[in-house]
C-alpha cells in the first residue's frame, strides 16, 4: 500500500501553498497518497489553480498584517491567543486532525500551525508529525517577544517553542541557499527550498527585458503600487504584475500559475524577500529587487541575501510614493546595467529537479518508515 501523507499548509503567505502544491504533485507522481488542508478560503482557491483540492481546516488562525505587509504584532498575538484558548477553535481542530491521523502515515505541518505544534509534542501523535519551516521563520518565531517583554520571559517563550518543535518525529528546515541535504542524526533535516521546474524557455529579447513582479496578498496599499509601477516605468522596464491584493487594479493579475516561468526568463524579479522568491532567484540565477517592509522573517532573509552574494537590490516602503518610485527606478536601472549572468533557465532546471527529488525522497522515506513502525507496534501488541 502506498504511503499516506496529510499536508497542512498555512495560507498566511503563498510560499507555503506553493511548496505544498509542488510537493503534492511530486509525491503523488512517486506513488504516495497526499491529502492537503489549508487555513483560508483564499488559500484553497490558490491551490485549486494548481489542481489541488484542499479543504479548509478552520479560518480562525492567521498572522495579521496591514496593507503594506507590515506585521501587526499585537494583533497577531491576540489572534493566536484567541485561537489557542477559545474552546471551539484549536481544540476543535485537534479533534478534526486526530481523525485524519488515523488514516495518515505522516503529517506535515507547513509552517507552525498551533494545533500541530501541540500534537507534535504529545506522545500519542508526535511520532507522525514533521514540521516544515524556513530557517528564518523559526528564528523569528522563537524571538517573537524579544524587546517586547522582559528578557527572561522572552527567552522562556523561545525555549518552550523550541522544545515543542523538537519533540516531533522530524523537522525539515529549508533555506534558499542550502546546498546538499544534511541530517543531524536527531530528526532535523536541512534541505534547499523546493522550486518549480521550468521547461518552456522563451529566449526572445522582449521576454528577457520584462520585470516579473509578485506581491503576496497582504500588499493592498494603492500608493505603494503607484510608486512601484511609476518606478519601473521610469526605468523603462515593462512589468508582468501579479498580486491578489491588487486584483481590481488595471494591469495586475490576481494569480498566475505560470508566474515562475515568467520569473525564470525575466530581466529581474520584484518581490518581498520571502523564501520562495529568493529560491527562484537563486536557482534560475536571476537578479531580484527586494521590497522590504516590517516583516521579521523577511528582514532576516534580506540580510542573508546580502551575506550570500545574491544579486539584488533592496527598496524600503516608508509611505512616500514619490521617493519610493525614485528608489525603485534607481534599483531597477542598476539591475539592468549588470552584466548578464552565466546561468539561464535551462541550467537552473536541473537544480530545481534535484531540490524536488530530495524532498520527495525524504518525505516518502519518513512516511514509509512510520508505516513499518506502526505495523510493528500492532504485531507486538
Amino acid at each position: 500500500m502506498p504511503p499516506r501523507i496529510l499536508y497542512l499548509a498555512t495560507a498566511d503567505a503563498r510560499g507555503h501553498l506553493m511548496r505544498a502544491q509542488l510537493l503534492t504533485h511530486a509525491l503523488r507522481a512517486a506513488g504516495a497518497q497526499v491529502q492537503v488542508l489549508t487555513t483560508s478560503d483564499e488559500g484553497a482557491r490558490f491551490l485549486a489553480g494548481f489542481g489541488i483540492d484542499a479543504p479548509v481546516l478552520s479560518r480562525h488562525y492567521a498572522v495579521q498584517f496591514d496593507a503594506q505587509q507590515n506585521m501587526l504584532r499585537r494583533e497577531t498575538d491576540r489572534n493566536v491567543a484567541h485561537y489557542m484558548f477559545h474552546p471551539g477553535r484549536m481544540l476543535r481542530d485537534v479533534g478534526t486532525l486526530s481523525a485524519h491521523f488515523r488514516h495518515a502515515d505522516l503529517v506535515v505541518n507547513d509552517s507552525f500551525h498551533p494545533a500541530l505544534l501541540l500534537m507534535g509534542w504529545l506522545p500519542f501523535w508526535r511520532r507522525k508529525v514533521v514540521h516544515v519551516y524556513g530557517a528564518s521563520l523559526r528564528r523569528a518565531l522563537e524571538t517573537n517577544f524579544k524587546g517586547r517583554m522582559p528578557g527572561p520571559v522572552a527567552r522562556l517563550f523561545g525555549g518552550i517553542v523550541a522544545w515543542q518543535i523538537d519533540r516531533s518525529r522530524a523537522r525539515i528546515e529549508h533555506d534558499f541557499a542550502y546546498g546538499e541535504p544534511r541530517h543531524d542524526g536527531h530528526g532535523r533535516h536541512r534541505l534547499a527550498t523546493p522550486v518549480a521546474v521550468v521547461d518552456a524557455v522563451d529566449h526572445s529579447d522582449a521576454a528577457r527585458r520584462v520585470a516579473a513582479v509578485y506581491l503576496n496578498p497582504h500588499f493592498k496599499d494603492a500608493a505603494l503600487a503607484d510608486g512601484l509601477e511609476q518606478g519601473l516605468a521610469d526605468a523603462g522596464v515593462p512589468a508582468h504584475l501579479v498580486g491578489e491584493g491588487y486584483a481590481q487594479r488595471a494591469h495586475w493579475h490576481a494569480r498566475d500559475e505560470h508566474w515562475i516561468e515568467a520569473a525564470a526568463h525575466s530581466a529581474f524579479i520584484v518581490s518581498a524577500p520571502g523564501m520562495a522568491a529568493l529560491s527562484i532567484a537563486s536557482v534560475y540565477r536571476k537578479p531580484i529587487l527586494l521590497l522590504l517592509t516590517d516583516q521579521p522573517e523577511q528582514a532576516i532573509n534580506a540580510g542573508r541575501a546580502a551575506q550570500l552574494g545574491l544579486t539584488h537590490r533592496v527598496v524600503v516602503w516608508r509611505g512616500d510614493t514619490a521617493k519610493f518610485a525614485r528608489a525603485v527606478a534607481v534599483a531597477a536601472g542598476e539591475l539592468l546595467a549588470l552584466p548578464a549572468g552565466s546561468g539561464n533557465a535551462d541550467e537552473g532546471r536541473q537544480g530545481a529537479v534535484d531540490r524536488l527529488g530530495h524532498w520527495t525522497a525524504l518525505l516518502s522515506r519518513l512516511a514509509g518508515a512510520e508505516r513499518v513502525t506502526g505495523e510493528q507496534v500492532l504485531r507486538d501488541g
